[in-house]
């Protein structure tokens, strides 16, 4: 492998002046074609001075006075180029070498050029008028819902979404994250009482009978168990019977208990105005205001709440949520045919299709994308011409100056050329003029 030079391994000074980017592929054409246009220029100006010093030395020989006006044009001409020549160096570095005050502009006023750049951007481009009116005129909303109405541009989209998603999580520390889980939402649960939230939900439940299907569920399981557990029960009065009662009274007595509970649990299950089932919502109705109101029952419900927070396997979930948060977010966020990518991709349609049919919905869009571009150009126009004039500070003087002669400098040249070749008309005019008054 080839070895790095040595320039290359040496590190760079930290405040050393950045160099402004350029095209780099294209940097070498550029180059090739600015020396071609100042060949040319300066074949304008050589030819010039020729004609100027062959129709001197003909006119010292006694030439015809025609020559005079060719004469007078070529010195004209010359005159042109070198000034020229002058103005267009005078941009880049200074002539000759030579320090003449109001050369080599680009280098020697980079900092201001950048800031009335800027300020130029700012008032012109950064405009809330100019930026409603571009906005207005672009029609935004109609654009872009059409786009994502297509199956494709919303897949992609949705595609682009879940990058962006995959890299905020993956960026995202586990333990940053967990910390802020902890700290946010399980503090909170401690902090705030259980009692008056939990027992306002619960009046609202008992109060519309959303608790019914539960007791049904209830009811049909105790009959159940009776009916299935006549063995059970039978033991159970035997055992509770005394020692000196005849075991066939015992199994009667049994019997009869058990019938007893059966039609008792079958009742229950069959009559849903049953006072044991009315009984149920009035005592769960007078826990739900308990919970609201009595202090006691609050305390016990706060009681409650430690015990379940602190319980191995609750501390055990809070624990996990983040990274099992993170593993089902970054699962679907790959998988295209998950729902969440599926959804996504309908509501990204949907949306598309709605701004293309809902003009009133278009306006609104249009209105906030205007009113976030106006919010931004007016609190934050500082910060984005600030960009530009530092950015151009932190360049180096030379090589922007190098840089923007690459970029202009060929075209630059003409002026060098029409400089040489008005000088020439301007000259003959003014032999002539002469000749004509004097």
């Amino acid at each position: 492998m080839e070895q790095p030079s040595i320039a290359a391994q040496r590190p760079q000074p930290a405040d050393s002046p950045a160099k402004p980017p350029g095209a780099g592929v294209n940097d070498e054409a550029k180059r090739a074609g600015l020396r071609r246009m100042k060949l040319v220029a300066l074949g304008f100006l050589l030819g010039a001075t020729v004609i100027f010093l062959l129709s001197s030395w003909w006119l010292s020989e006694g030439a015809p006075g025609w020559v005079g006006y060719v004469q007078s044009g070529a010195e004209a001409g010359m005159i042109g180029a070198i000034a020229d020549w002058f103005a267009v160096t005078a941009l880049f570095r200074y002539p000759l070498g030579i320090k003449i005050p109001h050369t080599a502009i680009i280098p020697t006023r980079k900092d201001a050029l950048g800031s009335s750049l800027g300020e130029f951007v700012g008032t012109n481009f950064l405009a809330e008028s100019v930026v409603r009116d571009k906005l207005a005129r672009a029609d935004l909303a109609n654009r872009v819902g059409g786009w994502i109405a297509e199956p494709a541009n919303a897949e992609r989209a949705t595609a682009e979404l879940a990058t962006v998603l995959r890299g905020a999580v993956t960026v995202l520390r586990d333990e940053d994250v967990q910390a802020v889980i902890e700290q946010s939402l399980v503090r909170r649960l401690v902090d705030q009482p259980w009692g008056p939230p939990l027992g306002k939900l619960l009046t609202g439940v008992f109060t519309d009978g959303s608790h019914h299907r539960l007791v049904d569920l209830l009811s049909d399981r105790a009959y159940e168990w009776v009916r299935d557990n006549y063995t059970t029960v039978l033991r159970v009065v035997s055992n509770r019977a005394p020692n000196w009662s005849p075991k066939f009274v015992d199994e009667m007595v049994a019997d009869r208990v058990y019938g007893e509970v059966l039609n008792f649990a079958w009742a229950v299950k069959t009559d849903v105005n049953h006072p044991m089932r009315l009984a149920i919502d009035k005592f769960l109705l007078k826990f739900a205001s308990d919970l609201q109101d009595d202090p006691e029952t609050m305390r016990r419900a706060d009681q409650v709440k430690y015990q379940v927070l602190e319980h191995p396997e609750v501390q055990r979930i809070i624990g996990t949520a983040w990274s099992t948060a993170k593993g089902m977010l970054l699962s679907a966020a790959e998988d295209p045919s998950s729902e969440l990518r599926v959804r996504v991709r309908n509501g990204l349609s949907a949306i598309g299709t709605r701004l293309q049919r809902d003009a009133e919905f278009r306006a609104k869009v249009d209105g906030w994308l205007e009113s976030a571009a106006t919010y931004v150009v007016n609190n934050y126009r500082g910060e984005i011409t600030t960009l530009i004039t530092d950015t151009v500070e932190r360049w180096d003087a030379e090589e922007t100056s190098r840089k923007i002669e690459l970029q202009v400098g060929k075209d630059l040249q003409f002026i060098r050329i029409n400089g040489t070749v008005v000088g020439a008309l301007v000259g003959l005019a003014i032999h002539g003029i002469s000749q004509l008054l004097f």
